[in-house]
């Protein structure tokens, strides 16, 4: 009776062992842990307006129906939390008040997660029109309108469910967020390739507050702190380069060029943007990597290599 036992155990781990051999290996990201803010605290219905408001499978959520509801229903997504990551809120529509005054309603989300993530935007932004459905009625038209990434769940949603929504207004939207990521890598590596300062993968999170970005500025400006109004031959190199990455010649590249990578957006949040965009590539979103293997880079809108183009592209880090 005891051998018997014996084998059944034997028997037992032989096949764990087996199928811990034959079954593959599964990965489970673990999820940063947010603190959300209750939706329903200081929100309080415009005249002639009532509201509704809660939690749903870890998203707040806000409502608000006009007295003289024309039926239409705008979803309002919002964009990529700068600050405050690790906090989930939800945003009224910056367009509020003509909504109410013109009878339409809107409901938006926290989204149960922050990062660059269009995907759980548009999951919990499609689960807030069921909540809507069952809380107040059937939306006659439902509309979405998002700024920023808001504005790529915006474009995603109306792309995946074509039957659920009527229109989608998207707002300086985040079309194509892992490109974009892309290109702020191609910064980071144009910019210490043309500086001659070594890149490396992934981009120390301090490389803006630790002083190497000040190194690669002044390397490529006409003289120290005048970057980026004041280009020497390098520094001009790099902006070419950019522009024919991201489009080629266009209006209000110039004005672009130095908004982004300027002090100008730094005196109103506290930080240049060019050290926001970096941290963001530094730090990794949602476990997407960037990739230049087969980029060209180019100083001018001609396909071909030039020698300088050659020698850049051999000098850049991928």
């Amino acid at each position: 009776m005891k051998k018997l036992k014996i084998k059944k155990v034997g028997l037992v781990i032989t096949i764990v062992i087996l199928l811990s051999i034959l079954t593959p290996t599964v990965l489970v990201k673990s999820e940063p842990e947010y603190t959300l803010e209750d939706p329903c605290e200081g929100f309080t219905a415009l005249e002639g307006a009532q509201i509704y408001c809660g939690v749903h499978q870890g998203a707040g959520y806000r409502i608000e129906v006009p007295e003289n509801w024309n039926g239409d229903l705008l979803m309002y997504a919002h964009g990529y939390r700068l600050f405050g990551a690790e906090y989930l809120w939800v945003d009224n529509p910056p367009f509020r008040e003509w909504l109410i005054e013109n009878g339409y309603a809107w409901a938006a989300s926290s989204y149960s997660a922050n990062q660059l993530d269009i995907t759980v935007g548009v999951k919990d932004t499609k689960t807030l029109v069921t909540i809507f459905k069952k809380e107040v009625a059937k939306p006659d038209q439902i509309y979405i309108s998002g700024d920023s990434m808001g504005g790529g769940i915006a474009v995603t949603s109306v792309e995946q469910w074509p039957n659920l929504y009527d229109g989608a207004l998207p707002a300086c939207g985040l079309l194509a967020p892992y490109e974009e990521l892309d290109v702020l890598w191609d910064y980071y590596v144009l910019a210490s390739a043309l500086a001659g300062v070594d890149a490396s993968y992934p981009i120390p999170e301090d490389f803006v507050t630790s002083g190497d970005y000040d190194e690669v500025k002044d390397a490529l400006a006409g003289a120290p702190g005048w970057f980026p109004f004041f280009l020497n031959a390098q520094g001009e190199q790099l902006k070419s380069a950019m522009k024919f990455l991201t489009g080629g010649e266009r209006p209000l590249f110039e004005q672009g060029f130095l908004l982004w990578y300027g002090p100008v957006i730094e005196f109103f949040i506290g930080r240049p943007l060019v050290q926001v965009t970096i941290e963001l590539v530094a730090t990794g979103v949602q476990g997407v990597g960037m990739d230049n293997w087969e980029t060209n880079y180019q100083f001018d809108a001609d396909p071909a290599l030039s020698p300088e183009e050659q020698t850049l592209n051999e000098m850049i880090f991928r």
